[in-house]
């Protein structure tokens, strides 16, 4: 059977039809698949961006830790340049406070949950022993009053003794947490692209 011109007509129109119909599928698929690219290049510039802050924050932290074990062994182990090192661990907790939801741009759940907690730990530490030292030196200017009576004396004697013991009992375990600073920054590095030793190794020599 012979076709019409119009049949070739129609024939000519759905080809067209069906170039137009495969294009803007092609284009559809073509910005979705920018789209997708996109965000997954900002995700990763931003997951690395959190890994380069907290490592930077938790390596600050591990060196002002160190500093203070190492001033806690000169002289008055709480006097007041140990004091003043731990009140710069918790400044850098502060910035790490201050920039939490960061913690989120971190794709890998566990590393998150573990950075959180560490942090949270190492803060309860920090403020037991500020707490109980701000407690003890207040105690002990009770204890300089001349005509403090002898039972009176006693009791707060014992009350200092006991704080003392928790602060210290309180600083072990900021150390034993201040351990685990320096796994967690190993996790960041390959995430950072970053090796945060050679950071630690400029401060220390400078």
């Amino acid at each position: 059977m012979a076709l019409a011109p119009e049949d070739l007509d129609f024939i000519s129109n759905f080809s067209t039809l069906w170039a137009v119909f495969l294009g803007a599928v092609l284009a559809t698929l073509g910005g979705f698949a920018a789209t997708q690219m996109e965000w997954y290049i900002e995700r990763r510039r931003r997951e690395r961006n959190a890994a380069l802050f907290f490592g930077e924050v938790l390596t600050t932290l591990n060196l002002i830790l160190g500093y203070a074990e190492n001033t806690k062994k000169i002289g008055d182990p709480y006097g007041p340049i140990t004091m003043r090192m731990l009140r710069s661990a918790m400044g850098e907790i502060d910035i790490y406070n201050r920039n939490r939801e960061q913690l989120y741009d971190l794709s890998h759940a566990d590393l998150r949950a573990r950075l959180h907690t560490l942090i949270l730990r190492i803060t309860m530490s920090l403020d037991g022993v500020n707490d109980a030292t701000t407690t003890i030196t207040a105690l002990e200017r009770e204890l300089d009053v001349p005509d403090l009576r002898d039972e009176e004396r006693t009791k707060l004697e014992a009350r200092v003794a006991t704080l003392q013991q928790n602060r210290e009992s309180g600083y072990e375990y900021l150390m034993e947490n201040a351990v685990q600073l320096k796994i967690v920054i190993k996790e960041l590095e390959p995430i950072a692209r970053f090796n945060y030793d050679a950071m630690e190794k400029s401060v220390r020599n400078a």
